[in-house]
């Protein structure tokens, strides 16, 4: 994938395991195949609304022990830990971008990794914060 690195939001993670809109469970894995590890990136955020959503919201959800298998999966990528500075940061970022705080978690998460790239549905697609660039990657989904 070029060496870029690419933050990837939980929605777009649960979607890859969501049989329940096939358009959108295809875009999504066709998002995330294909990275090495060293491209792809989440956050400790990521990983822990993974599992909530996957074992709680899909339809079928996943078992948990499938869940957490994923979650293992995941973390052979590069994940982000949340500290301190990067929380602090994400309040400031919400407050100025006027985005909610999870969100700017988010943003914070993907930058403090030097990601070019965040892939999710939950920002404005095209939206730039500082030299990351959203992208949405279900442009064109039905139900998107």
């Amino acid at each position: 994938m070029g060496g870029s690195r690419t933050f990837v939001d939980t929605n777009v993670l649960g979607y890859m395991f969501d049989p329940r809109d096939p358009a959108k469970q295809a875009k999504a894995q066709s998002a995330v195949t294909g990275f090495l590890p060293a491209e792809l990136v989440l956050s400790t955020q990521v990983l822990q609304e993974f599992y909530w959503t996957a074992t709680r919201k899909l339809d079928p959800p996943l078992a948990p022990e499938a869940a957490a298998g994923v979650v293992a999966d995941l973390s052979l990528n590069r994940v982000v830990v949340l500290t301190p500075p990067v929380i602090l940061q994400a309040i400031a970022r919400g407050v100025n971008d006027r985005i909610s705080f999870w969100d700017a978690l988010i943003v914070e998460a993907a930058l403090s990794a030097g990601c070019d790239r965040l892939l999710t549905e939950d920002l404005q697609h095209g939206r730039t914060f500082d030299t990351l660039r959203v992208e949405n990657p279900f442009s064109g989904a039905r139900g998107s």
